[in-house]
């Protein structure tokens, strides 16, 4: 007659293992760098010396709610969204932000 045909559970399985492999691969490292840049907005504080994800280096003069001031030279302040800090200001960070948004895995 013909041959036999392939059966569902094997389909399934080969799914669900897609499914892990892209769990582990892509959203659990993007989780685990949600959860950290979290906590590094959470920790600021006034004087720190940040960066900005569009590369502005910045000391923090005042944070209010979910906006802060950045002193970026003297007499020169700006406001920004404190989820586009970048991190702390130092040469690992600007080391790691030029390498692009792979860099830290």
């Amino acid at each position: 007659m013909g041959q036999p045909a392939c059966g569902g559970g094997e389909q399934l399985l080969f799914m669900l293992g897609m499914l892990v492999l892209f769990y582990f691969l892509l959203i659990r490292p993007q989780q685990k760098r949600a959860k950290q840049h979290r906590e590094l907005i959470g920790a600021l504080k006034r004087g720190d010396n940040v960066i900005t994800s569009s590369g502005i280096f910045g000391r923090i003069v005042d944070i209010d709610g979910n906006q802060m001031t950045l002193e970026i030279a003297k007499s020169t302040q700006i406001k920004i969204l404190k989820s586009y800090v970048a991190g702390i200001a130092n040469t690992d960070t600007e080391t790691s932000l030029a390498q692009g948004p792979q860099a830290g895995n």
